[in-house]
This record gives structure tokens, sequence and C-alpha cells, in this order.
């Protein structure tokens, strides 16, 4: 469907909609609508292209503004080392995620996957902590949406690798990632560009949304203050073959 560039100011939180966490695949079912699972999209996922690349049988693919959260990149995806776009040497290895912050707000996208589709969508996400949120604002969707929110990496051991260090190692370990989630890392230059590429072509509000409410893991600098000092030149490179 085609997004327009207009877009309500962000809502209040709602008072009863206290964000919950998801915490395996059963838990999802609370959410469930019609065989449908309502998902809160960011980074690549604000292209409906890159959206349904992931996700062929999304429905309801639309705009969105979450309240009360920001995004930062703050930590460590293996995934950047199984491509080959990880640059440990100058720590450009960091992927996003969202984080509760009072006053800030960011554009997202909602679309809805099915209820078949959610244990793929945990094994791939598999860093993240899954807040059920409902201070979503969009056309299709009203009550709680799951994003993929920031953990911190003992949280991560005990609670998704229920204390496994076996586990653990196959999914950082082997890659030499001693932390997950750091405040001293960057973003993975390819990855930071397709999340602006796909930004841009979402709209402008989401475009200036990702460059001012996004930010690096000090929390302070925003991508649009990184990408005109340190991150310089990298919305100029060529897209790996990877």
């Amino acid at each position: 469907m085609s997004i327009g560039d207009s877009l309500p100011p962000p809502p209040a939180p709602a008072l009863d909609g206290v964000p919950f966490e998801l915490w395996d695949e059963s838990d999802f079912d609370q959410i469930v609508s019609d065989g449908f699972v309502s998902i809160c999209g960011f980074g690549p996922l604000l292209s409906e292209r890159e959206a349904r690349s992931v996700f062929p049988n999304l429905i309801n693919f639309t705009i969105a503004r979450l309240s009360g959260f920001r995004a930062v990149f703050a930590h460590v995806s293996p995934a950047f080392f199984r491509l080959g776009i990880a640059k440990p040497e100058t720590k450009e290895i960091s992927s996003l995620s969202l984080e509760p912050c009072e006053g800030e707000s960011v554009v997202v996208t909602t679309f809805q996957i099915l209820r078949s589709d959610i244990p793929a969508f945990i094994e791939t996400e598999h860093e993240f902590r899954f807040l059920a949120v409902s201070s979503v604002l969009s056309v299709f969707f009203r009550n709680e949406c799951p994003i993929r929110a920031s953990y911190s990496d003992e949280e991560y051991f005990q609670h998704r690798c229920k204390g496994d260090k076996g586990l653990y190692f196959e999914r950082f370990g082997r890659y030499k990632i001693r932390r997950i989630w750091s405040d001293d890392i960057l973003p993975c230059r390819a990855y930071l560009r397709q999340c602006v590429m796909a930004a841009e072509e979402l709209n402008e509000i989401a475009y200036n949304s990702f460059l001012d409410h996004t930010f690096l893991g000090d929390r302070k600098t925003t991508i649009r203050e990184y990408l005109s000092t340190k991150g310089l030149g990298i919305l100029d490179e060529q897209p790996s073959d990877s």
C-alpha cells in the first residue's frame, strides 16, 4: 500500500498500557487476533519491500508512531559477522533496538504476520527482549504490539539462553563476542546505510525521525550528528555483495 506523508502527533501512552514481556512462543497467543499477530517494524523494516522479503504473507503494512521509546545502536549482532560486514577493529558492529525513554517517540511501521510465523521470528531475533506495547498509533492497529527491545547481557543469558553456556557460545562466543549490549560500539556501516535508505523510502517524516530519534550507544549522539561527523561517507558507500 502507499504510505502518505501525514502522521498524527504522538499519542499519550495508555494508562493501562504498561508494556509486558513475552517470554516464549506461547505468550504471543495473548495478542493473536484472527490468526495474525501485529509486529512493530523499525530499521530496515521501515521498508515494505524489505518487510515482505522477511514476511511474505504480511498484511496491513502502515506507518505508525511509538511513544515512550527511542531507537539505539547498542548491541552486537552475530548476523553481521556471518555476513562479513562487521568491522570489529573499528567497533562498527552494532545493530538497532528500542528502549524505553520518557518523552521520546519514534516513527515505526506496523504490519500483521501469521501466528505460524512467530517461531521463526523469535529465532531470528533471539537476542531481543520482546515487549508488548500499546502506545502505538496506526490505522489498523491500536492494541498490544510486540517490539524488539533492549536486554542486558545478564538478562539475555538467564532468560533467553536459560543459563546454557553452549547456546550462548553457539550464537555469540564463536564470533569472539564477549559482550552483546554495550554503550561504546558503533553502527555496522552497511546496516546503518540500509536503515537510512528504508526510512527515506517510507517518507520524509520517517526519515527525519530516524535521523533525530535514533542514537548511538552513548544515548547522546543522534544518527544525524554521527553521519555528519565520524560516520561521514557511510551513505556514499556501495552495498557489499554479501
